[in-house]
């Protein structure tokens, strides 16, 4: 029987993170065991933001597909793929965005708030406009039926829906709807501090890179904010109210936790000595991860995304072929007849 189908995907920012393993990378090697996934790398999508300087572009593709190997994703039981090498995935967004209205995108949370955040860049571009319109397009070319995400980005998933809720309304192929709209698949995504008690981002400079040595992890931890009523070694603290108590609860044992727990509300312990136990867990993750990642050479992960990309290709070539059945564009080899 065929397995319910997956599709997901990250923007090439560089070497991964432990908020990046743990929101998403984590769930995503669990996913494989039960579903046909879909796992790409949006290095068109970082075009949106990033179309000045695109130098970064592809040795960052390059690093997040060498996180998603060592993380776990076995290309023999999920599709890996770059997102530029498959064609459809310009050709949809051309199509979906002939019917979605202008206030659909206006209204996407993260529209304003870039352009708030992200002010040394010119983001009133048609490309930043219409970056929902690929995102939609990046799910429906596969016709997933689960998107995983995490609470906050549900809304991501809701536009998708209507746009396909849209072309389905005004196409369909022999009385058929083509584009099924896809359901959340909601994954569980811990809460993780950065260092300095923020959420985990590269924005930040916050982070615990999944490919930091072990003295990194070390020197990060040492750095780290602790409960702020802690002042004196003497004074009691309360785990749930400190950055590195939050780390013990994702990662540490439960033989540890309650050591934290009993020796910070005691004042037994003292934040450094808690610091080294969270280091301790986090490296024990990191440790067969970063194994992973050695084992890997450029070659074989551009081997991997490239047939992964022809997997995708041949996938997303079904469903332009409803597409453009169902909005009477005929095609042959490419071109319209």
């Amino acid at each position: 029987m065929s397995r319910p189908r997956v599709l997901s995907g990250m923007r090439p920012t560089g070497k991964l993170h432990l908020g990046n393993y743990m929101g998403a990378l984590a769930n995503w090697v669990k996913l494989q065991e039960q579903y046909e996934c879909y796992f790409f790398i949006a290095d068109l999508h970082a075009l949106t933001t990033d179309y000045a300087d695109t130098s970064q572009i592809a040795p960052n593709s390059l690093e997040v597909a060498l996180d998603f190997l060592a993380a776990g994703l076995d290309p023999n039981r999920c599709t890996i793929f770059l997102q530029s090498l498959v064609k459809q995935h310009y050709e949809l967004p051309l199509l979906l965005g002939m019917i979605t209205p202008q206030g659909w995108l206006e209204r996407v949370p993260s529209y304003k708030e870039m352009q708030e955040n992200l002010t040394t860049k010119d983001l009133t571009t048609y490309g930043f406009l219409g970056y929902p319109v690929l995102m939609a397009s990046d799910i429906l070319l596969y016709q997933p039926k689960f998107v995983p995400v995490g609470q906050d980005q549900q809304a991501h998933v809701e536009l998708t829906r209507e746009i396909a809720r849209r072309f389905n309304q005004f196409y369909k192929a022999e009385g058929r709807e083509v584009l099924p709209e896809p359901q959340v698949l909601l994954t569980p995504s811990p809460k993780l501090p950065g260092t300095d008690g923020r959420k985990m981002s590269k924005s930040y400079g916050n982070t615990i890179q999944m490919t930091d040595p072990e003295p990194v992890v070390r020197q990060k931890l040492k750095t780290m904010v602790t409960d702020p009523a802690r002042v004196r070694r003497t004074d009691a603290g309360d785990p749930d109210k400190c950055p590195v108590g939050d780390l013990h609860k994702v990662f540490s044992t439960p033989e540890t936790l309650a050591k934290v727990y009993d020796g910070c509300r005691s004042a037994g312990i003292g934040c450094i000595e808690c610091k080294s136990w969270a280091a301790d867990a986090l490296i024990q993750i990191l440790k067969p991860i970063q194994e992973r990642r050695a084992s890997f050479t450029e070659a074989k992960v551009l081997d991997i995304l490239h047939d992964g990309s022809n997997r995708a290709f041949a996938r997303a070539a079904q469903t332009m072929e409803q597409v453009y059945d169902a909005m009477q564009l005929k095609l042959t080899n490419g071109a319209v007849e």
